[in-house]
């Protein structure tokens, strides 16, 4: 299947700057930033992997793996997923495409925090590229205005589909 990048564009567009009332806002409990992009992931693959603890899914605010709202965790699956669900590969900025996602680390040592790419520009660059996020909510903010201590950049390859 292939992944819908304008659909999880247009999603990061319309809810930047709000919070979707059929998620719950995680912002409170360290921040809302994957928990908006697992939505925009969504938008664009529109199936969820239901496997206890590993999957990535969201049925409610107490039914949802740790995925859904948690950066390593969204790491984890999106790379090593065999399953349903979106699977993606870690690339160059080079590769990055909008609808992709970007995992950075500012303040801390290890990555926390997640925004979606909306835009390339020409050619990927630092300065060129454009971003949706929560926590920090932000709409076409390029990628520069962060200050970066580590980054890493996860590239959607596909979708695969539910079985049966």
């Amino acid at each position: 299947m292939e992944y819908n990048r304008h659909k999880a564009v247009e999603y990061a567009h319309r809810w930047a700057y709000m919070r979707n009332p059929l998620y719950m806002d995680f912002s409170g409990m360290g921040g809302d930033c994957t928990n908006f992009v697992s939505q925009c992931v969504y938008a664009g693959a529109p199936v969820m992997n239901g496997t206890p603890t590993y999957g990535w899914y969201y049925y409610g605010p107490e039914n949802r793996a740790p995925a859904w709202s948690g950066v390593k965790y969204f790491h984890r699956f999106l790379i090593s997923n065999q399953g349903p669900g979106p699977y993606a590969q870690e690339v160059d900025i080079r590769e990055i495409q909008p609808g992709d996602v970007i995992q950075l680390a500012t303040v801390e040592r290890d990555f926390h925090h997640m925004v979606l790419v909306v835009s390339v520009g020409e050619e990927p660059a630092f300065h060129t590229i454009r971003i949706a996020a929560h926590t920090d909510d932000a709409d076409n903010r390029l990628l520069s205005s962060y200050p970066i201590r580590m980054i890493r950049f996860l590239h959607i390859v596909g979708v695969r589909p539910q079985k049966g």
